[in-house]
């Protein structure tokens, strides 16, 4: 629930942008910085969800970082200047750092090595139902008015109740799997003494010790070549999934209605959660028949068919009203071939490569780095398009649509996904040759680790 809560509250602002602009007389770049704050926010405070996982239970972490972003949500509803809003992005994207890497280390201990994708694919396709759910709804409501309000900000507010409701049961009921470790009695046993050897040493040792902890688990992270070859193409590889946030605003420059657009984004979410639990099974499949190599070949496919894709989507086929069946059929083909390479490969293989304890900061320190970087191609889709392309938010008609705007930031989109996704796919290539030896190395630093305990 908390992830299904967490992908509808990314998805609400880009599904207004149009309002967004009419109400605060915004243009693209704008409307991408506001996408930029909180993402590189996001980014930079991703380190503090590993300090805060190392010494405090991650359903309490969770719960933090959910109650945040839902106060944060409701902020932005209730704004008047388009500086508020940038504010409280910013916060929103604080929360979300807390958030997301605690998940997904959660997910990773509470499965094995071999199903582990198919367990992150779960995650990523309930994650979607919110993300479509969250989508669908902020655009239905976006060109409504309720109790005098404009549907939008209605949208925001109901979006952050929602997410307190999760926070607080979160915090009530979810159990942090390293305190339970059922399946296997004797590594339950080790674990509880070792975590009990910890809070002995650490017993009155201050403040000192818990940040030389955290830096003691951020270098051993850092050196990992395997991290460094993720994050390299995650970089690039984040940045056309950023920059997809001007696809509702491109629909409706092009004449699709509230309820269309809608539509079609909806279909290319539900492609997206599909895929990424394809991507999941197929990783674990692979991973089977080639050991060090199988998930690395399933994430290379997945970002090689981003450049057919959006080349088809974006070039070929005529911006126009008449195109919706067209539109709606490539999106779904996309969103189930281009979203693998989290579940297939990334985060399946960060769990194996170093020990159980570094798990939440190996994801924090990924989201700091993609994040930061790939928060830039936002703006950018929005520089492009007015200053290269052409686009001009004063002549764009957001309530009928408006051919030579949406040909322009379709031009703009173009740039900022096929070469980063050519990009992705060649930089996964060094990953054969060191993901087999970064992966015995972290099993023979647990097993060193067990044996010491």
């Amino acid at each position: 629930m908390a992830s299904i809560m967490e992908r509808a509250d990314e998805n609400l602002l880009p599904s207004v942008y149009k309002e967004v602009s009419e109400a605060f007389n915004a243009g693209p770049t704008d409307l991408g910085y506001l996408t930029f704050i909180r993402n590189f926010v996001q980014a930079l405070s991703s380190p503090l969800a590993g300090v805060l996982v190392l010494h405090y239970d991650r359903p309490t972490v969770l719960a933090m970082g959910t109650l945040c972003w839902a106060l944060s949500t409701a902020a932005v509803g209730a704004s008047h200047q388009f500086s508020q809003v940038a504010f409280w992005r910013a916060v929103n994207g604080f929360g979300l750092a807390i958030v997301i890497p605690a998940l997904q280390s959660f997910i990773a201990d509470s499965y094995l090595d071999g199903v582990r994708g198919t367990g992150f694919g779960m995650l990523s396709l309930v994650g979607s139902v919110g993300g479509i759910g969250g989508g669908v709804l902020a655009t239905i409501m976006a060109g409504q008015e309720f109790w005098g309000m404009p549907g939008w900000r209605c949208a925001f507010v109901m979006m952050a109740l929602l997410s307190s409701l999760i926070g607080f049961l979160v915090f009530m009921f979810v159990v942090d799997p390293r305190k339970t470790h059922k399946i296997i009695p004797h590594e339950s046993i080790e674990s509880s003494e070792r975590d009990n050897l910890v809070e002995k040493g650490n017993a009155g040792s201050g403040l000192p010790s818990v940040w030389l902890e955290s830096w003691r688990a951020m270098k051993a992270v850092m050196k990992v070549q395997t991290f460094q070859i993720i994050v390299l193409q995650g970089i690039v590889g984040s940045v056309p999934w950023t920059a997809m946030v001007f696809f509702t605003m491109w629909f409706e420059l092009i004449g699709f209605d509230h309820n269309k657009s809608a539509a079609l984004l909806s279909l290319f979410a539900i492609g997206c959660a599909m895929g990424s639990l394809l991507g999941g099974l197929v990783g674990d499949r692979m991973s089977r028949i080639y050991p060090h190599s199988g998930r690395i070949m399933g994430a290379q496919f997945s970002a090689f068919m981003g450049i057919p894709c959006s080349w088809f989507l974006l070039k070929v086929i005529p911006q126009s009203v008449d195109s919706w069946n067209t539109f709606a059929v490539t999106l779904f083909f996309m969103g189930l071939t281009i979203s693998w390479c989290a579940t297939c490969a990334n985060n399946p293989m960060f769990a194996e490569v170093v020990p159980a304890k570094h798990r939440t900061m190996i994801y924090a320190f990924d989201r700091a780095f993609e994040g930061s970087f790939s928060s830039f191609a936002a703006p950018i889709v929005g520089i492009l398009s007015e200053n290269i392309y052409g686009y001009d938010p004063k002549s764009a008609n957001l309530a009928s649509g408006s051919k030579k705007e949406a040909f322009a930031l379709s031009r703009g989109l173009l740039s900022m996904m096929a070469v980063p996704f050519g990009l992705c796919c060649l930089f996964y290539t060094p990953l054969h040759l060191t993901f087999q030896r970064d992966r015995e190395n972290a099993r023979l630093a647990t097993s060193k680790e067990q044996e010491m305990t």
